[in-house]
C-alpha cells in the first residue's frame, strides 16, 4: 500500500508547478489529439526511488492512467476529465476529487498538474504557461524547461517523435522521472 501511494506520488510529482518567467518562443501548436502509449518508467526523488511500467490512454477529453510494477501488477489506476478525477489503489482504496490538482493533493499529498504531462510526453509545452525550448540540428525539441522543470528528450534517428523523456526537478529535494516509450497507438 504504501509503495503503491511512495510510486504514483513520485512518478506524478514530476509535474509539480513553479512560476516561471514570461519567455517569447516558436509557436507551438495548442491542438490536443489522442495518443495511447506504454512504456517504462522510473522515479526517483532523493534516496527513494521507484521502476515500472505504464499505460497511457489520452483524449481530449479524458486520460486513463495504469502503473504496473515491472513484473505487471497493478499499483494505481488514474482517470479524469473535465468533471473529475480518480485513482484505484492496488490495496482497493479509492479517491475521487473535482480537478487532477484536488485529487493528487487528496490522494498524494501534493498538488500535481496532470494535465501538463499530455504536452511534456510529446516535446512539447504546456499551453498557458511559459517556457524556454532547444531544438537539435533536426529542428526536434531537445530540452524543454516549464514550470522549474528540465525535460530532456531523445529520439530515434529518424523519428519526430520522442523515444525517452528525462525530466528534472532541482531543490533540496530533487526529483528525476526517466520515462522510455515502448509503443505508441
Amino acid at each position: 500500500m504504501r509503495r503503491a501511494v511512495a510510486v504514483a506520488a513520485i512518478v506524478l510529482a514530476a509535474c509539480a508547478t513553479q512560476p516561471t518567467a514570461p519567455v517569447s518562443q516558436p509557436a507551438f501548436s495548442t491542438a490536443d489529439s489522442p495518443f495511447d502509449l506504454g512504456g517504462r518508467i522510473s522515479a526517483r526523488r532523493g534516496d527513494a526511488g521507484v521502476a515500472g511500467s505504464f499505460a497511457w490512454r489520452h483524449t481530449p477529453s479524458h486520460d486513463a492512467i495504469e502503473l504496473s510494477t515491472p513484473l505487471g501488477q497493478t499499483l494505481a489506476k488514474l482517470e479524469g476529465n473535465a468533471s473529475g478525477a480518480t485513482v484505484q489503489l492496488s490495496d482497493g482504496r479509492t479517491e475521487t476529487a473535482p480537478t487532477w490538482r484536488a485529487l493528487t493533493e487528496r490522494a498524494f499529498g501534493v498538488t500535481i498538474p496532470v494535465d501538463g504531462l499530455a504536452s511534456w510526453i510529446r516535446a512539447r509545452p504546456r499551453p498557458g504557461a511559459a517556457f524556454q525550448v532547444d531544438r537539435d540540428a533536426a529542428g526536434r525539441v531537445s530540452e524543454l524547461r516549464q514550470d522549474g522543470w528540465d525535460i530532456v528528450y531523445a529520439y530515434a534517428e529518424d523519428s519526430p517523435a520522442p523515444f525517452r523523456v528525462t525530466a528534472s526537478y532541482p531543490g533540496a529535494d530533487p526529483i528525476e522521472v526517466r520515462v522510455v516509450i515502448d509503443r505508441r497507438g
